[in-house]
């Protein structure tokens, strides 16, 4: 269930970039027999298909304000 979820749902500007290159390249591998573009477009599918990026799942993430009030902020001398 949790695969049909993630392929189904929060689909956002960035994931579906991905996809367009990701298509994009596949074509073009396919045109011009080019393994380069083809490994290229493994990855940009992939990416899109399990809502990575290069920093994994959220892994660039900001830090939202309930975390952020959880620490102490200390004065630095």
């Amino acid at each position: 269930m949790m695969a049909k979820e993630t392929l189904l749902t929060n689909w956002h500007f960035m994931r579906w970039l991905r996809l367009g290159m990701g298509l994009y390249a596949a074509v073009v591998a396919l045109q011009f027999h080019d393994p380069l573009s083809g490994f290229i477009a493994a990855l940009f599918l992939f990416q899109a298909v399990t809502n990575t990026g290069c920093c994994g799942a959220n892994g660039c993430s900001v830090l939202t304000s309930s975390k952020r009030n959880s620490r102490k902020i200390e004065e630095v001398k």
